[in-house]
């Protein structure tokens, strides 16, 4: 019996072993870009264009509705005029929110500065929420609850697997068929 299980477990380091050091330079990280561009690039995308203008120059101008969205409190503070909304801080984080909804998404996805712009979604991920839970006032039943029993609480349940995903791409890299791959063959 002993040396069954001694076989198996060899077996099952052999095996396993052999299947990580085959995947573990480029295939977590090219799996992570992979599940983020399937399942929230566009999400994001989608979200971050009900914060601009209509048509191509229109990605240049910040809607009314990205500071209703994002500094609910400003623009009643202003009346709900939000051309009264001051731009230091307000409009400098409306601004930056919403093209960092554009931009860190697609470095991701394209594996470009990948570590980076997974860190800058994670803090995008923990603003989202928190402009969520505060200013939009979500119930508790969408924050949900960690360790419950049940797993499809918008906030808790499912931003906690966006964060997951992004680490991976933090801590394991874009994987080898990124542009960042690309840069450092060529630094090299």
């Amino acid at each position: 019996m002993t040396s069954a299980i001694r076989f198996l477990s060899n077996l099952h380091d052999r095996v396993f072993g052999y299947v990580e050091r085959l995947g573990d330079a480029w295939l977590l990280g090219l799996i992570a870009r992979f599940a983020f561009a399937a399942v929230l690039w566009f999400y994001f995308l989608n979200s971050a264009k009900t914060k601009v203008g209509e048509g191509f120059f229109g990605f240049f101008s910040i809607s009314s509705g990205a500071y209703y969205q994002i500094a609910l409190p400003a623009v009643e503070a202003a009346g709900g005029d939000v051309e009264a909304v001051p731009f230091i801080p307000w409009g400098a984080i409306v601004t930056m929110g919403t093209y960092s909804e554009f931009i860190l998404p697609l470095l991701i996805v394209i594996g470009l500065f990948s570590r980076l712009a997974a860190l800058g979604m994670i803090g995008f991920i923990a603003v989202q929420t928190f402009v969520d839970i505060t200013v939009h006032q979500i119930g508790a039943k969408s924050v949900g609850a960690l360790f419950d029993r049940f797993p499809d609480s918008i906030i808790a349940d499912q931003r906690l697997l966006w964060i997951v995903l992004l680490s991976v791409i933090i801590i394991k890299g874009p994987g080898l068929l990124s542009i960042d791959a690309l840069l450092m063959r060529y630094r090299s």
